[in-house]
């Protein structure tokens, strides 16, 4: 399951690494490990193969992953570009049919390892279901809303039932053989004859349903992405009953042959064991963050320095000096949409999220969120200036755009023309420096007159930036998978490469799929992203 926000801009190799706690001589920095990576990037649908094999599908990680049930081991079943499922489910004959979310296409496989495109053109496909005498369904859900019936030889196109239910989504066949599944726009759980294309209410009072599964014993399973409720219901009295409660995030479950229950959880990268008698809850594998993108350092009136982290499906921090990571607020259990990229100002944050279209302010000292804004184009970053207003870089227009602090309404283009606007640094003098990813460049623009001054060129893809106190910038060129630091007299010097970013997105999608951060301490520690492992790395100064 992604969410319509995620999904509407979205449409529009890994690498070696230095070992931790290598030191390299000529650049006097030592590569150390601070926040632990993670196998996916954001976890989706779930499913049980009949050999006992739990299966996963990532949207942006773009994979299908195999994960060992006794020790949380994964690794990758179908990698990119055919691998990114939001759902899967294996059919009767032993082949793997998935929805392509992004893509617009179905996929399957059969048993000899043969891959069909079933559909595609169709935005959106969202859940998979076979019923119990082997034909196989799709729903478009935040992209369409509609039910389909798929021909699994792949002669004939989809077929579709019917439209505009209220987001079917994670769906399953009941022992009755018909479709259950949750409405995610109506909070309900509905039963629906494939055959008549009718559909009817058997369970209401959700918040934000996303799937459902049946057992043996004929209990249809629910969860709650936005309470993080996993449910039994009673599907002929539509009574329901709390079995257990994790963190809010919850995508999809899946049964297993002895009825075991795994739940994912996208904020956590998690697969989820939960125990149906007690409610317990147990983390086969787990993150502390789930994509970890953009960075940014604030430092509060005792010294204190804190590391921001866009994680997409959560914003956290990280206590560089303790090496805690902690959660400020998750998609569906705060007041927060798909964060990725943080700009910061004094103790003024501001989140964007270019999938989402969306920007909103944070403050540190009283550590609330404001109001989401959304509608922007591709803001690829967000600055709070001083006075209230923000400053958003809009990628795809190439632009940089003043939003009035009190009437978001009120939008004024500041300096277009720019080459890929990524990444955001306030100056002393009210300018700002801006990296432009798709001209190699980073620079200075005067936001009163909108003038654009080149003070670095010939950088392979800049993305995150930031400066030392000496006037020494740091660089991440991703294109080169490596760091770079220019003095303040023009010299640049490579100080680490070979590094885990770059991860890479869909050829048609925008070049910087998922942004990488970099922020620089006051004893001038680089701390960097990897968008490859999900991790947060710094070059320590020697």
């Amino acid at each position: 399951m992604v969410t319509k926000s995620l999904a509407t801009a979205l449409m529009m190799s890994a690498a070696l690494i230095l070992p931790a706690n290598a030191a390299d001589e000529t650049t006097g920095y030592t590569l150390e490990e601070v926040v632990p990576g993670s196998a996916f990037h954001g976890i989706h649908g779930i499913t049980f193969t009949s050999d006992n094999r739990i299966l996963a599908g990532s949207v942006l990680g773009r994979a299908i992953y195999e994960i060992d049930a006794d020790t949380g081991e994964t690794s990758i079943f179908i990698d990119a570009p055919e691998g990114m499922a939001d759902d899967l489910e294996e059919g009767p004959n032993g082949e793997l049919g998935w929805t392509a979310f992004l893509d617009g296409k179905y996929y399957l496989r059969t048993k000899d390892g043969e891959t069909l495109t079933l559909a595609e053109g169709l935005p959106g496909l969202n859940s998979t279901a076979w019923s119990p005498d082997g034909r196989l369904f799709t729903t478009q859900v935040f992209l369409g809303d509609a039910l389909y019936e798929l021909d699994p030889a792949g002669n004939a196109p989809p077929r579709k039932i019917m439209e505009n239910m209220g987001g079917l989504n994670g769906f399953d066949f009941g022992p009755d053989g018909k479709l259950y599944g949750p409405l995610w726009f109506k909070g309900q759980i509905a039963r629906v004859d494939e055959d008549t294309a009718t559909l009817d209410v058997v369970a209401e009072g959700f918040e934000v349903p996303a799937a459902v599964n049946f057992d043996s014993q004929g209990n249809l399973w629910v969860v709650d992405t936005a309470r993080g409720e996993v449910i039994r219901l009673n599907i002929d009295t539509g009574e329901k009953t709390l079995i257990a409660e994790v963190s809010a995030a919850i995508d999809n479950l899946a049964i297993g042959p002895n009825d075991e229950v795994v739940i994912t959880n996208m904020a956590d990268n998690a697969v989820i064991s939960i125990n149906t008698e007690t409610g317990e809850s147990t983390a086969l594998t787990s993150g502390a963050l789930a994509v970890a993108a953009d960075l940014a350092m604030v430092t509060d009136a005792e010294g204190k320095e804190t590391l921001y982290i866009g994680d997409l499906f959560s914003f956290r921090s990280l206590d560089i000096a303790s090496g805690e990571v902690s959660e400020i607020g998750r998609v569906f259990g705060a007041n927060i949409d798909y964060p990725i990229s943080v700009g910061a100002n004094g103790s003024e944050i501001a989140l964007a999220g270019w999938s989402a279209g969306m920007v909103q302010r944070y403050d540190t000292e009283t550590r609330t969120l404001g109001d989401i804004h959304h509608d922007f184009t591709t803001p690829l970053d967000a600055l709070p200036l001083p006075g209230g207003d923000t400053l958003v870089a809009e990628y795809a227009r190439g632009a940089l755009v003043r939003v009035d602090g009190t009437d978001w309404s009120k939008r004024t283009d500041v300096a277009t023309g720019l080459a890929g606007p990524s990444n955001l640094l306030a100056l002393e003098n009210g300018n700002i420096l801006v990296s432009e990813n798709i001209g190699g460049a980073i620079s200075e623009v005067n936001l009163e007159t909108g003038d654009k001054t080149i003070i670095v060129e010939g950088l392979a893809g800049p993305e995150g930036f930031d400066r030392g106190s000496d006037g020494t910038l740091y660089v991440a060129e991703v294109g080169a998978t490596q760091i770079s630091m220019i003095s303040a007299s023009g010299e640049k010097t490579v100080i680490a490469e070979n590094l885990p970013i770059g991860f890479a997105g869909p050829a048609e999608g925008l070049p910087v799929y998922v942004p990488t951060g970099l922020a620089v301490s006051a004893s001038g520690d680089v701390y960097f992203a990897s968008d490859i492992e999900a991790a947060i790395y710094r070059l320590k100064r020697q």
